[in-house]
């Protein structure tokens, strides 16, 4: 008993206990072999070595195992662990490669003498009296030089990557996964070569596994390119598809047309006469994926109506604005608070902006519908872009620039498309979003637009009480709220003043006449405004 304790005690080689084992095993199995085969005149005692057997064996194996799983292993392996998405299911660790975010469609060669390459203006001065007369019918129909536009390739690049460093070396988890978008697009009888150019270049620089489709939405256009022969020309662009209004019920209306046959994680709307830059949805869609409540524009840079030059971001960072409102309602931009540039370390951080201009920008399709999409009973256009900034705020949300995400717009001086109902559609668009989030702050809006006011009074403004029930489901804070924690540095005028009013010039307005306008409309405790009466 003494050595059989020594003996156990002692390091043993693991190839010794591997040949002990083999040995005890095939003693084990003779001794089977010659229990298993009984005569057919088995004795009832045999059964019971039979079981004991069967035991002792199962002991055997066990050890076997134990001596099998004691043996050192020389290498050990890297867990590799899957991690897990916000739904439960598991994605890939690391980061994104170049090869994964291959854009859906390669741009073919480009010649860097051909019309606007690179970005680049194409003058259009010295024409000749047939091309001038050409280039004043299409800037009387569209608004922008249409001649030039016509005359740049639809699948134009726009140059070097000339953002910041750390835009350009951005990387991309892959956990959690970068969503999925449909970029749509409304039209109105847009230029041909405009639209053309929007869809290819959302093509060539959106990642083909991120790029679920385009869709654009054709708002009752009359031209007759934008109909039949447009369709069969996106033909050869399999994820490109045209969806029709058959009558004019503008920009509101059919986005949401455009929304309800989306098919990706995220809608991403865009303006008919766009121009992406490099690497502008990827960011977009990471900060989704990192906040879904996160409503993100990109940065959006000028394509000049006239040359159609593509204003390139700097490498060294630029000074950024933000959307603003006045208490006319009307969007507007703002450079940043101190607050804001001290909150953002370099050009990947989100800018917050108080309000967004609407016409470019990514969400979640689910917290599209779950914020309240759009309201419905707006019409044509106008206001539904502050209406959006409000509710996503006072409800939870929150609206973002993303500086390293570019975009070019071209920024017409008037607009070529006319109002189905007059532009009072405006105003009644207004008092809706005014009636349903400002509280008491809409009189002071009401104050500036006697439009507004009016219909304010007879009540033609439609039924809101949908939109009052979303609020109250949302739980949606007060605009009160909203002006102490997202605008503080509004200007805000009394809520009730003694006196208020507008000053009428009947010559023409200049600084001469009052050079302190603003410390004018402090002293006289409400704003003025100066309108020309000439």
């Amino acid at each position: 008993m003494t050595a059989l304790r020594r003996l156990l005690r002692r390091r043993l080689h693991p190839l010794k206990l591997v040949v002990v084992a083999l040995v005890f095993v095939t003693f084990v199995f003779f001794i089977q072999w010659e229990v298993g085969n009984p005569s057919p005149e088995e004795d009832p005692w045999l059964k019971d070595i039979a079981v004991k057997r069967d035991v002792m064996l199962g002991m055997v194996m066990g050890a076997v195992n134990n001596f099998r799983d004691a043996m050192p292993k020389m290498q050990i392996r890297a867990p590799v662990r899957q991690q897990d998405n916000a739904d439960g299911t598991s994605c890939l660790p690391g980061h994104y490669t170049a090869a994964e975010l291959r854009p859906a469609l390669e741009r073919p060669p480009q010649n860097p003498l051909a019309p606007g390459a690179a970005g680049k203006p194409f003058n259009t001065d010295s024409l000749s009296p047939l091309e001038q007369k050409e280039k004043e019918k299409g800037e009387e129909k569209h608004c922008f030089n249409l001649y030039a536009s016509d005359r740049i390739s639809l699948s134009r690049d726009l140059g070097a990557d000339t953002r910041p460093p750390e835009c350009i070396e951005q990387t991309f988890k892959r956990c959690p996964p970068l969503p999925t978008t449909s970029v749509i697009i409304v039209f109105h009888n847009e230029a041909w070569s405009t639209l053309l150019r929007t869809v290819y270049s959302v093509l060539h620089t959106s990642p083909a596994i991120l790029l679920k489709e385009i869709i654009l939405v054709d708002d009752a256009s009359v031209d007759d390119m934008l109909k039949d022969e447009l369709d069969e020309y996106l033909k050869r662009l399999s994820i490109v598809r045209v969806v029709r209004q058959r009558e004019r019920k503008g920009l509101i209306t059919a986005r949401l047309l455009g929304a309800s046959v989306a098919t990706g994680d995220t809608l991403t709307f865009l303006d008919a006469h766009c121009e992406c830059f490099n690497g502008w949805l990827e960011p977009l869609l990471a900060r989704i994926a990192e906040n879904s409540t996160a409503v993100v524009s990109p940065d959006i840079t000028t394509i000049d109506l006239n040359t159609f030059e593509f204003t390139k971001p700097s490498p060294y960072g630029q000074n950024h604005n933000r959307g603003n409102f006045d208490w006319g309602l009307a969007f507007g931009w703002e450079s940043l608070p101190d607050h804001e540039k001290k909150r953002r370390r370099d050009e990947t951080y989100p800018i917050k902006t108080p309000t967004f201009a609407g016409g470019l920008f990514s969400i979640s399709k689910e917290y599209f519908y779950h914020i309240g999409s759009y309201d419905e009973e707006m019409e044509i256009w106008g206001g539904e872009n502050i209406e959006m900034s409000f509710r996503v705020w006072q409800c939870g949300g929150q609206l973002e620039i993303i500086p390293c995400s570019i975009v070019g717009h071209v920024f017409r001086t008037k607009s070529p498309h006319t109002f189905p109902k007059g532009t009072q559609v405006i105003a009644r668009n207004q008092v809706r979003l005014a009636e349903v989030w400002m509280d008491d702050y809409k009189e002071i809006f009401y104050r500036r637009n006697q439009q507004a006011a009016q219909i304010a009074r007879e009540g033609t403004f439609g039924d809101i009480s949908k939109r009052m029930d979303l609020r109250v489901q949302l739980q949606c804070k007060s605009f009160s709220w909203y002006l102490k924690n997202v605008y503080p540095e509004v200007f805000l005028p009394d809520l009730s003043p003694l006196r208020f009013g507008s000053v009428r010039l009947h010559t023409p307005p200049t600084a001469l006449l009052f050079p302190n306008l603003r410390a004018l409309s402090s002293h006289c405790g409400f704003p003025l405004r100066i309108s020309r009466g000439y």
